[in-house]
């Protein structure tokens, strides 16, 4: 408890536990938290309790397995940090130190501990960025690192105000974790708000000293670091301010200090442009991945869970950046889309690679980490041959295929990307095909032991004699006691290897009398199973049997370590083979999903940014057409330019509005990724982004209303989208007013349409807005449709799910209320509220009828009217003097339209 007390302050978001060698152990504000999110209940919590402290402190236990399933889930899940402390001198020391640390986006310290049995099928990915100014521009340098790959990225670039550049760059990157200089002071403004932007899109961010942001030693960190070194011969070395923030990323991930990552790092300049930008809007909007901390439910809810059929980890991984990262090259695109194509036709070919070959590939990026820290053992040796041993196999059955292929280009195309690489791979790893089959003793798998041969090594070979010598020795002296004594060997008499006395006998309590007062036996001990004795000779054969077994593991151990040493000189031929298998893996998943869909999908014609509209006939939404109960309607879409650029989709609630939308959206990014789309036909342009404002909740940022995200969201829209962009917007400005939020809806689609030009699909309940088709021939109105029948002042109403052009001039809420089990008191005062609401917009509606020489007559009447009034009022009640008054002027009223409105509604 002393020590507890006199530890340093930890940073936010971090919990402690101790390793106490069995188990782990949590105190104070740890064991509570654990308390509730392992047990679930406050009641597990012990206290101890220091009159001399003047403390109580709550504490509880974990064994080793949960304390393992809690760690993962907090670094991957919940995006907290680690820290593990250890006992100095022992378990029952009362002194700690720190052993590991641990964030999301730096899992290597506990990679081993936490995933020993399981693959990584995210890479934690951390990030350091630094702003500057130069010339009145803003700067943004940033350096990552994918510790999974061995890759420290750079990338330098100049931004807007509302860091739409950085926003896209993390969700390209899947980044956990980001480093930012500290802002103490709060003085840096540009600095809040990146912060406010890193954990808006979920990620945690950690904050470290300005000063640290430095390239002091960065030349020679790089080039110990580098597999081809000489860093200031690179382009990227001019990139000074990523240069700094690479400095603090090295420094905080401990890149230095293991000296397994020497010469193993690649260096990329990451360039924004190569991929289409997504926000963290669009990534919720479009459903790519499941919620964080999403418990139960069907994996169809996401597009990641709908596509990810892929049987290897290392494919796992990669569609998850793909979905991030759609390409914006159009020979890219389709070089994907023409293996899709392939993987779709050849069906026999796409089920056995996946089931026989697939299944069976490990993930090779972690066990080449695990070679290149020094930590693999024979059974990855093992696990990394079997694999080398399926790639002939894999190879053959493509290079049997492409030859039946009579496109040209198809053909070429199969040779590049996978017959070619497949060949030099199956070439590279023949020599440690042939290592492992002249080293390990393979026949001892089935029994799940991984040795080395005994004819492998003289000494070995010597050794292993021996012990079979000793054993049938052994043997023999079990016979003649068996014989002596007059008992069956096995049922009465057992020879056992025993923890504490090593080979010895035992036998029954009912035969112990046999071996009682008996010279030759010598009684070890006496327990319920029975009684335990040897003979000098057993005793002198155990003794020489557990020497040369010493020697035997001493240098079977020898051995491993360079079998082991032998197959990590392998890892770069494992890691490039790792990529091309997860490429495989995705594309075979691509057809698999496309062809085994219930309604298949189709290959969509993509064609070169600004050249081409987007139409897609009978467009659906990949997700929600799985889902069950569900018989989805399928709609067309045409984005046209000059004819159709931004769609106004009106219509009752519940009737579609938002699916159409966002279909459209996921319909785009899938066709830039290289998948087939659900549709019946579809052609698409290349998008630079796809920009969205759906649905935001207060509960998603820190500090910031429902509406403040809204707009938020809407200016980076604003200030990022260009004439290539695709933008989907939904229920804008409902956070506020109703006459603020039109007036906003009406601004912002105006912008969008005039200046911008994208292709905009805007789903809106404000119906007025639908006469901005009026003023810009290119906006287009939309209605989703519904069948209302009407009986007795009684509607009832239809979802038909069809999208159509034209307007829809209702929303039917109410009715959406009725459906969902509303009290009838609530729906009749929803009825009657709502129609006063129209008559009272139905009077302005009628003042606005009136022309200006009407209003100004009628007023001036409407004032000489009141006067009268006011004088008959001093003569007698208030409705004798208004009659009076009204028949002086009936005439001169009933002449003036405006005087006639205002006076009757008196």
């Amino acid at each position: 408890m002393g020590f507890y007390k006199k530890m340093p302050k930890r940073l936010e978001g971090t919990i402690r536990l101790f390793d106490r060698g069995d188990f782990y152990s949590a105190y104070g504000v740890d064991a509570e938290y654990v308390a509730t999110e392992v047990f679930k209940t406050q009641t597990v919590l012990k206290q101890m309790t220091s009159k001399k402290l003047q403390m109580t402190l709550p504490f509880l236990s974990l064994n080793r397995i949960s304390a393992q399933s809690f760690l993962r889930e907090a670094l991957t899940a919940r995006q907290l940090k680690i820290e593990i402390w250890e006992s100095e001198g022992g378990k029952k020391a009362q002194s700690f130190v720190l052993a590991k640390t641990a964030s999301p986006g730096n899992l290597q310290p506990v990679e081993d501990l936490l995933f020993a049995s399981s693959d990584i099928l995210t890479a934690p990915i951390s990030m350091a960025i630094k702003l500057s100014v130069k010339e009145g521009l803003l700067y943004v340098g940033s350096a990552y690192c994918d510790a999974s790959c061995r890759e420290l990225g750079l990338s330098e670039f100049v931004d807007n105000d509302l860091f739409s550049n950085v926003e896209s760059l993390i969700i390209q990157l899947g980044v956990k974790e980001c480093l930012m200089p500290s802002n103490d002071k709060g003085t840096d403004h540009d600095l809040t708000k990146l912060k406010t932007l890193i954990e808006r899109c979920g990620i945690v961010v950690t904050e470290v000293k300005p000063s640290d942001f430095n390239t002091k030693d960065i030349e020679q960190d790089l080039d110990r670091l580098l597999k081809d070194g000489a860093i200031k011969q690179s382009s990227e070395f001019n990139m000074k301010i990523a240069m700094s923030s690479a400095s603090v990323l090295i420094n905080y991930l401990g890149l230095m200090g293991d000296a397994a990552n020497f010469s193993q790092f690649t260096l990329k300049n990451h360039d924004l442009s190569h991929y289409m930008k997504l926000d963290a809007s669009a990534l919720r909007a479009l459903s790519l991945f499941p919620s964080p901390g999403e418990v139960g439910g069907s994996k169809n809810m996401s597009l990641y869970g709908l596509l990810n059929h892929c049987k290897t980890a290392q494919g796992q991984r990669l569609l998850a950046q793909w979905l991030k990262q759609p390409l914006m090259t159009l020979h890219e695109i389709h070089s994907r889309q023409n293996l899709v194509e392939w993987f779709m036709n050849e069906v026999e070919l796409r089920g056995t690679m996946r089931e026989q070959i697939m299944t069976k590939m490990p993930d090779l990026h972690r066990l080449s980490k695990r070679f290149q820290r020094g930590v693999a053992n024979l059974e990855d040796v093992v696990r990394t041959y079997q694999a080398c041993l399926n790639i002939p196999k894999l190879l053959e059955l493509i290079r049997q295929t492409q030859e039946s292929v009579m496109d040209d280009s198809l053909k070429l195309l199969i040779e590049e990307t996978y017959i070619k690489p497949f060949e030099e791979f199956s070439g590279s790893l023949n020599m440690l095909i042939e290592m492992v089959e002249s080293t390990i003793d393979l026949d001892e798998l089935a029994n799940h032991n991984y040795v080395i041969k005994p004819e492998f090594d003289d000494d070995l070979k010597a050794y292993r004699r021996k012990l079979e010598v000793i054993r049938d020795g052994l043997d023999d002296e079990h016979q003649a006691v068996g014989d002596d004594l007059g008992l069956d060997l096995g049922k009465k008499l057992h020879m056992e290897r025993h923890q504490t006395y090593g080979y010895c006998f035992r036998v029954t309590k009912a035969e112990a009398k046999s071996v009682s007062n008996n010279k030759k036996y010598h009684e070890l001990s006496t327990l319920k199973s029975g009684t335990y004795f040897r003979t000098s000779t057993l005793r002198d054969l155990g003794d020489e049997y557990k020497e040369v077994q010493t020697a035997y593991d001493k240098k079977q151990s020898s051995l491993v370590k360079e079998v082991v040493g032998i197959a990590a000189t392998y890892c770069p031929v494992l890691e490039s083979l790792d990529n091309v298998l997860a490429h495989v893996d995705v594309l075979m998943d691509f057809a698999y999903v496309s062809d085994k869909s219930a309604n298949p999908f189709v290959k969509p014609e993509v064609l070169e940014k600004g050249t081409s509209d987007m139409t897609l006939s009978e467009a659906r939404h990949p997700c929600l057409e799985v889902q069950d109960g569900v018989d989805f309607i399928a709609n067309d879409v045409t984005l046209k330019r000059d004819e159709s650029e931004f769609l106004i989709v009106t219509g009752p609630n519940m009737g579609g509005k938002s699916t159409y939308i966002r279909q459209i959206g996921i319909i785009a990014l899938m066709a830039q990724i290289g998948c087939y789309v659900p549709c019946t036909k579809a052609t698409v342009p290349v998008f630079d982004c796809i920009l969205s404002r759906v649905g935001a909740g207060d509960s998603q940022i820190k500090g910031i209303s429902t509406f403040m995200a809204e707009m938020l969201e809407t200016a980076t829209i604003l200030k990022s989208a260009t004439r290539d962009s695709l933008i989907i917007i939904d229920e804008l400005g409902r956070g506020t007013s109703t006459y603020d939020g039109f007036g906003l809806a009406w601004a912002i689609s105006e912008y969008i349409a005039v200046e911008l030009r994208s292709f905009c699909v805007f789903a809106s309940h404000f119906h007025e807005l639908t006469a901005l088709s009026n003023q810009q021939t290119h906006v287009k109105n939309l209605h989703v449709v519904a069948h209302v029948e009407q009986e007795n002042d009684q509607e009832d109403v239809s979802l038909l799910y069809k999208v159509e052009p034209g307007i829809s001039d209702k929303s039917f809420g109410i009715n959406v209320a009725q459906m969902a089990g509303f009290p009838e008191s609530v729906i009749k005062l929803a009825k009657r509220k709502a129609d006063e609401l129209e008559d009272l917009e139905g009077h302005e509606e009628k003042k606005q009828k009136f022309s200006d020489d009407d209003i100004n007559t009628g007023v001036n009447l409407v004032k000489e009217f009141m006067q009268s009034f006011a004088e008959s009022v001093q003569e007698t009640n208030e409705r004798e003097a208004l009659m009076k008054t009204y028949e002086q002027y009936k005439e001169r009223i009933q002449e003036s339209r405006w005087a006639s409105y205002v006076i009757d509604s008196l």
